[in-house]
């Protein structure tokens, strides 16, 4: 079932929703720790407003919020999920799941063909169909061309190089393609 970007998804005990400006503050404070301990690269509170539209977020019966995604178009055919994250306490209990499987939605309806995550959780990628990324190049030549003139780091960590190396060691490239996993 696709997100429609007004409506929120009844999960059981939770739902997900697009996110909104005014939930920028919530994700800030859960992303933090997830940082600290280097789960999550760090984001400026800015980053997080620039690309709301791009964010997901599950909150339990109470409102709370208790997980967060992303979805970020790459290119015409690939897209990253970004800052995947949920509560310790809510995890293993289909939340993240859920939340990837909207984006991976959303990505379907955008025309996305693959979808590329820089992860720790290498596990929970692989339940997801994800695989890990070999060392070839992941796109043509005259892409790998256009998408270096990229500022974004997202694109930087996707094509491997040197310059992001220091804030994403020990992260696993891994990529889905969705023409291969139908929903």
């Amino acid at each position: 079932m696709s997100l429609d970007p007004r409506m929120s998804v009844d999960h059981g005990d939770f739902t997900i929703r697009p996110a909104k400006t005014s939930d920028v503050a919530r994700i800030v404070n859960m992303a933090q720790p997830l940082v600290e301990k280097r789960v999550l690269v760090p984001k400026e509170r800015v980053t997080y407003y620039e690309s709301i539209q791009e964010f997901l977020i599950a909150e339990d019966r109470g409102g709370d919020l208790i997980g967060f995604g992303a979805l970020h178009v790459m290119w015409e055919d690939l897209a990253e999920v970004r800052t995947l994250a949920t509560l310790d306490s809510w995890r293993g209990l289909g939340v993240g799941s859920a939340l990837l499987q909207q984006l991976l939605a959303r990505a379907r309806v955008l025309g996305v063909s693959r979808v590329f995550c820089l992860t720790f959780e290498v596990d929970f990628f692989i339940r997801q169909n994800f695989r890990i990324m070999a060392d070839q190049a992941p796109v043509d030549p005259e892409v790998y061309v256009e998408l270096l003139r990229s500022p974004d780091e997202g694109v930087a960590e996707f094509l491997d190089l040197a310059r992001v190396k220091p804030n994403t060691l020990g992260n696993t490239r891994m990529i889905l393609d969705l023409d291969a996993n139908p929903a």
